[in-house]
This record gives structure tokens, C-alpha cells and sequence, in this order.
């Protein structure tokens, strides 16, 4: 635009001043100016666009103000609009939040109890500080404070995902094992299994398995779970098995041996491997041994990897039951995050499942539970921690060839929909005294045993039970 007016100006003189004379034009001068214009062109644009930014660009204070209460960040987050929180279950939220803390605070003055300062001055929304009075007193010396702390936790199903994450987060392992042993709980109290560390690429789970069991010592073992455990590990040739009449055996069923391991799948070789675990983990010192070898972690990620196979995750959920005999062994479970796949467990439908998920939370749980269930011995009822009293204990013994859970089944299942049609599923029941005798006698305590009765391997495959 410059260049265009400079030549007009010269036009204009060329016009007016008489005959033309040849004159130079100072080229150097003209690009000068233009450089000049697109400066200036340029600084008047980055000024608007930074005004305009200016105008644009808001920190909202409230946000800032709300991150003070919180003691983590959540991906879910929520809105902090104070009007999409005037509805009717939000006032009413609101003030049952504030009859409860008036009640802490009358009750702490009639049985002249200390009242936590830092609550009573909480800058924070009351359900905010409710939720901190529960953590508090879940923490409590006072036994019926903190079980009722925890029940009072248990009963919410009304927050949002980042105050479920907050009790994940703060809460300790006493409250942990109790919220996992309440019933209906909300599975966001609890935090996912940790990472998991990498393995070789070279090893695979069978290779892990196999090196966890050469570990463990081979003393105070029943002799046929030593047989089995030292042929599985160290004589895979079918001719040397053949000689000692060896034969994997577990609850009796039989499998031959191969040349090698490796042509029996893989999944199949995990089993049997898990069985033998099973039995080492009936020994104290050996569950030392499985946590100190990482034990905790490799049953985790199989675990994880073997989804599909119920019987996988049923012997797994048992090694953790017998090692949750052992108080001192409490921690290391925790940490390995089994609190929450056995809180899972224990919603799942099937009774085999959630009697073995219900019997290591019973052992975790040092809180309500005075007696210590071994391997074999499963509580049918009650499952959960509740305030009903016990007055009586039923104890279910099966007969020769039977189970702890099959044996009480209604019946065939297939039978049953056969007889009654669509309507059988629903009224079928997989274990009688769980689903019928625990509802008409809520304050029986029924308990179910389980041992072995090998009729079918009476003349046994192990050499050293020749004698039966």
C-alpha cells in the first residue's frame, strides 16, 4: 500500500511540474518504508490477539478452593456448580449430614469425649466432613466405635467416584478387610491390584510356577504330595512314572505324565502346579517361603491371566485363605491387592466361589472373627459381618465320593429345568443350607467340611499309601 502511494505521489509531480525529466526513484528508500509497515502491521495484530486472549482466559477460584478439600485428583471429576446441587436428594443428603455430626458432637459431650478440633472447624461441605468424622473413627480405640464406623462407610452408595476413591486411598487395612466383608458394598472403596513387575521373556507361567516350587522345601509335606510335587518337577519321562505306578493325582482325578511337561497344556500344567501349591500352603513355614519368593504376585497375575478357568481362580483364592492363617502374612496380602478381587469374589453368583472368597476375608478379618478356618472348612452362613448374634453352630459333614458344596445341591440342574421349565433356574438352589436353612434360622452359624475320599484310587497310584 505504501509503494502504491509513493508511485502516486510521484505521478502527481511528474503532471504538475511542467516537461518530464528523467529522474532516478530511490528504490531504497521505498523498501525501507514497506519494512516499516509490516512492523507496525504485525505489532498491532500480536496486541489484539493478546487483548483478546486477555478477555477470553478465566481462573475459576472455585476450582482452586475445591482441590483444598480433596487429598488426590481424580479423572472424574464433577461439576462445581453450586445449583446442579439444589435438588431434593442433595438437600436431604445435606441435612442428615448435619443431625449426624450434632449427634457426634452431643455425644462427645454427655460421655465428655473428646471432639477432633480440626472437624469441628472443617472448611468443606458437610458430606465432605462426614466422610472424614467415619475415617477417623474407623481408626478408633473403642471397638464398637470402629465397627460401627465402618458399617456407617459400608451403607453409602449415594457419593461420587472421587470421595469412594478417597476411602481407597486413606483408609487402613482393618478398615479395608471390614468394608470387603460387609454386605452389598460398593466396589469403588477399593483400590485395583497394584502393578504388577515385568517377567523374563523367556519364562513363561508354568516356568514361574515351576521355579516357586523348586523353592519350597520338601519337608513337613504329606509323602504323597512330595512324591508328586519332586515326580512333576524332576522325572517327566512316562517310562520312570510308569515304574513308580506315578500318575497326577489331586482330588482324584488322574492324568498320566508325558515325556515332557511342555506337551500337556499349559493351563493344565498351571493346575496341578497350583494343586501342589495348595498343599505347601498348609504349612506355615512354607507360606513364608511362597511370600518371600514373590509368591503373592505370580498367583495375582495368573489370576488375572486365567479369567476363563474357575477352577484356576478357586485354587488360587484357597492358597490366599491358608496363608491368611498366618496374622503375620496380613500385610503382604493387602498390599498384594487381594482385598479387592476377594470383595469381588464374594458378589459372584456361584457358591464354590464365594464360600472360598468368604473364608480367606474370615481369616483376614481379626476384627469380628475370633475363630480361624482352615483348609477344607468352609462358613456358609454368615458370610458377612453382621450384629446378629450366633446361637447355634450346624455343621455339615459329606458322605464317601462327596463335596462340601455338591453334595447339597437341590439337585441336577438339568433335571430340575427339565421338571419345572424356566421357572427351575430361578428356584434352583446350588447349596440348600447356604440358601434355605441360613434364611429360616438367621442366628445359626452353618458350616460345611470337606475331605478327601478317593474310592476310585482305593489301590493308589501313590507307592507310599500302598498299605490302604
Amino acid at each position: 500500500m505504501s509503494v502504491a502511494a509513493y508511485c502516486i505521489f510521484c505521478c502527481r509531480q511528474i503532471g504538475t511540474s511542467g516537461p518530464a525529466t528523467k529522474k532516478h526513484l530511490p528504490w531504497n528508500d521505498i523498501s525501507k518504508y514497506n519494512s516499516i509497515c509490516t512492523d507496525l502491521r504485525r505489532f498491532v495484530f500480536i496486541t489484539y490477539e493478546v487483548l483478546s486472549l486477555k478477555k477470553l482466559l478465566q481462573i475459576d477460584t472455585q476450582a482452586i478452593q475445591q482441590e483444598k478439600l480433596k487429598s488426590y485428583v481424580y479423572i472424574r471429576t464433577t461439576s462445581l456448580n453450586p445449583s446442579e446441587y439444589q435438588g431434593i436428594t442433595y438437600q436431604a443428603r445435606k441435612e442428615i449430614h448435619k443431625a449426624v455430626r450434632k449427634i457426634l458432637e452431643t455425644e462427645a459431650k454427655i460421655f465428655r469425649r473428646p471432639f477432633n478440633g480440626q472437624f469441628s472447624t472443617f472448611d468443606g461441605e458437610d458430606h465432605e466432613c462426614a466422610l472424614w468424622l467415619l475415617l477417623k473413627r474407623t481408626q478408633s480405640e473403642d471397638k464398637e466405635v470402629r465397627l460401627q464406623a465402618v458399617q456407617d462407610l459400608a451403607n453409602n452408595h449415594h457419593w461420587h467416584d472421587y470421595q469412594y476413591g478417597t476411602v481407597a486411598q486413606t483408609c487402613d487395612q482393618r478398615t479395608a478387610i471390614g468394608l470387603a466383608r460387609s454386605k452389598d458394598i460398593d466396589l469403588r472403596f477399593f483400590l485395583p491390584p497394584p502393578p504388577l513387575p515385568k517377567i523374563k521373556s523367556d519364562y513363561s507361567m508354568e516356568d514361574e510356577l515351576r521355579l516357586l516350587l523348586v523353592s519350597l522345601p520338601q519337608t513337613g509335606l504329606d509323602p504323597c504330595v512330595q512324591y508328586f510335587t519332586s515326580l512333576a518337577l524332576h522325572e517327566s519321562s512316562q517310562t520312570l512314572a510308569a515304574q513308580r505306578g506315578g500318575l497326577w493325582c489331586f482330588g482324584g482325578n488322574g492324568l498320566p505324565y508325558c515325556e515332557t511337561l511342555s506337551k500337556i497344556p499349559s493351563e493344565t500344567v498351571e493346575l496341578f502346579c497350583l494343586q501342589a501349591l495348595v498343599q505347601h500352603s498348609k504349612v506355615s513355614s512354607h507360606c513364608d517361603k511362597i511370600e518371600a519368593k514373590g509368591g503373592l504376585q505370580l498367583l495375582q497375575r495368573i489370576y488375572q491371566l486365567r479369567k476363563d478357568s474357575a477352577k484356576i481362580q478357586r485354587n488360587i483364592i484357597r492358597i490366599i485363605g491358608n496363608m491368611a492363617l498366618d496374622e503375620r502374612l496380613h500385610s503382604s496380602i493387602v498390599h498384594a491387592g487381594w482385598v479387592s478381587v476377594l470383595a469381588e469374589v464374594m458378589k459372584s453368583p456361584h457358591v464354590i466361589q464365594s464360600s472360598h472368597a468368604s473364608r480367606a476375608l474370615a481369616n483376614l478379618d481379626r476384627d469380628t472373627v475370633q475363630e480361624k478356618y482352615p483348609d477344607g472348612v468352609y462358613v456358609l452362613h454368615p458370610q458377612y459381618r453382621s450384629s446378629q448374634p450366633i446361637r447355634a453352630d450346624v455343621l455339615f459333614v459329606h458322605g464317601l465320593l462327596g463335596a462340601a458344596f455338591k453334595t447339597w445341591r437341590q439337585q441336577d440342574i438339568d433335571r430340575c429345568l427339565d421338571k419345572n421349565g424356566s421357572e427351575g433356574e430361578e428356584d434352583y438352589s446350588q447349596c440348600w443350607p447356604k440358601t434355605w436353612l441360613a434364611s429360616d434360622c438367621p442366628a445359626l452359624r452353618i458350616i460345611s467340611v470337606e475331605y478327601d475320599t478317593h474310592l476310585s484310587d482305593w489301590k493308589a497310584t501313590c507307592p507310599v499309601e500302598a498299605h490302604r
